[in-house]
């Protein structure tokens, strides 16, 4: 399977240690199956840096489920739902995980995700609400291990 992770730069190893905390699944380095995915990440640096990059990563995903320990969240849900939102907040964790493969909370996602977090709406409306958002997917590794034992970095591709 191939993954894209969109950035500023070229990562051709990533580093854990770079990754912000405040993320939909915690700490990590976020890549999606979908290019398009992260060709929409690179927007906010091309503003930010002035300049947009594709990294690309072969990765083998049935050898990665029968090995490592697996968070998925096939579809949006209250699992889903708990979990970003204590990632989001900063006191979630990803400690027990190697992978976690789930929806991406991104800006239409988003905007129930805040109606729910500032009280305009339930858990349940929210869940409800999500159901009408287009499929996306994001693999968030972990872990440096899982990083350097099942990214195969690639090449790269500059966005003009």
């Amino acid at each position: 399977m191939i993954l894209y992770h969109g950035s500023y730069i070229e990562v051709a190893r990533p580093d854990y240690w770079k990754g912000r905390i405040k993320l939909d699944f915690g700490r990590g380095f976020y890549t999606t199956p979908y290019k398009e995915q992260a060709l929409k990440w690179t927007e906010r640096f091309l503003r930010r840096y002035g300049s947009r990059v594709i990294s690309i990563y072969e990765f083998d995903e049935v050898k990665a489920l029968e090995n490592l320990r697996v968070l998925k969240f096939p579809k949006y849900g209250e699992d889903w739902l708990d979990f970003i939102t204590l990632c989001r907040l900063g006191i979630g964790k990803n400690d027990n995980c190697d992978l976690i493969i789930g929806s991406v909370a991104n800006d239409r996602v988003f905007d129930q995700l805040e109606a729910y977090f500032n009280g305009y709406s339930d858990k349940l409306t929210a869940i409800k609400n999500l159901r009408y958002e287009e499929p996306n997917l994001q693999y968030c590794f972990a872990n440096q291990k899982t990083m350097d034992e099942y990214l195969i970095f690639t090449g790269s591709e500059v966005i003009a």
